[in-house]
């Protein structure tokens, strides 16, 4: 399964490791640590020599509750950090984690290889002619309502059903602007109970039947932590089981806080399937 990206195929049969880099101060789990050029640079290197394969990159972020910014304060937040990483690691693949065309275009200008949209166009009537003009692959992720409300009271008759045909439709609306290189995202923790979390990992190879490759975020996420009446800093044993079960149900990307311990999940997912 491959991705054109900048007029060269990026070959996804074999499961890419998303590092996350969140530039926010309040992000539910690394929110704040990462606030000085110096840090960013040195952890962006870490998680390379850990194995990740893509950088996503947020500056606004999307946890229940979490504050407003305006368009200028999410690329003042990223911009700087952007071009530091392009100037130091000219090779390395970019996403930008935003759901606002205006940053899109913005990072994109900057030599950025991704958008990673968490509303799947739906916030943001420019987002798909912008993605067109670039010719970038799109990450669309589905969200129930938005980032403020998403968590109330989420409710589904069918959740797998419901958002399969939720991202067919997007997909579909994708197309009608010649957007062919679309990776698909359940959005685990977006508008979702645990029990809705669950059902989706469940069925997660029905996602499959779209036809495009599959990311999954479950890094340290309230699914794991609450599950096992643990806290974030403890749930990355449970991320690593979570990841290992999705990588059985067809994942392509694994967007992780933590790259080491998923790169370890990819080999022996690779190993046990002779994928080497």
């Amino acid at each position: 399964m491959n991705i054109n990206m900048n007029g060269n195929f990026y070959d996804l049969s074999s499961p890419k490791i998303m590092g996350i880099l969140n530039l926010t101060p309040d992000s539910f789990y690394d929110g704040g640590k990462f606030n000085a050029i110096k840090e960013i640079l040195i952890h962006v290197e870490k998680m390379i020599n850990e194995g990740m394969d893509i950088l996503d990159i947020g500056g606004y972020s999307s946890r229940p509750g979490a504050k407003k910014i305006s368009v200028n304060e999410e690329l003042s937040r990223i911009i700087p950090v952007l071009k530091e990483i392009k100037y130091n690691f000219k090779e390395l693949i970019i996403s930008i984690d935003t759901y606002r065309s205006i940053v899109a275009e913005r990072t994109l200008d900057l030599g950025v290889d991704i958008i990673n949209d968490i509303s799947a166009g739906n916030l943001d009537d420019n987002m798909l002619k912008v993605v067109s003009d670039f010719k970038c692959p799109y990450i669309m992720m589905h969200m129930k309502g938005n980032p403020e409300t998403m968590q109330k009271n989420p409710n589904y008759d069918n959740p797998t059903k419901e958002i399969i045909n939720y991202l067919a439709k997007r997909i579909k609306k994708a197309v009608e602007y010649n957007i062919n290189d679309i990776i698909i995202d359940p959005g685990f923790g977006f508008g979702k109970s645990l029990d809705h979390n669950f059902d989706i990992l469940s069925n997660l190879e029905y996602f499959s039947m779209l036809d495009k490759p599959i990311l999954v975020g479950f890094s340290r996420k309230s699914m794991i932590y609450k599950s096992l009446d643990t806290t974030k800093e403890k749930s990355l044993n449970g991320t690593s089981v979570l990841n290992s079960i999705a990588l059985g149900k067809g994942a392509k990307i694994l967007r992780v806080h933590d790259v080491k311990e998923a790169k370890e999940c990819v080999i022996l997912h690779k190993k046990l399937n002779n994928t080497f």
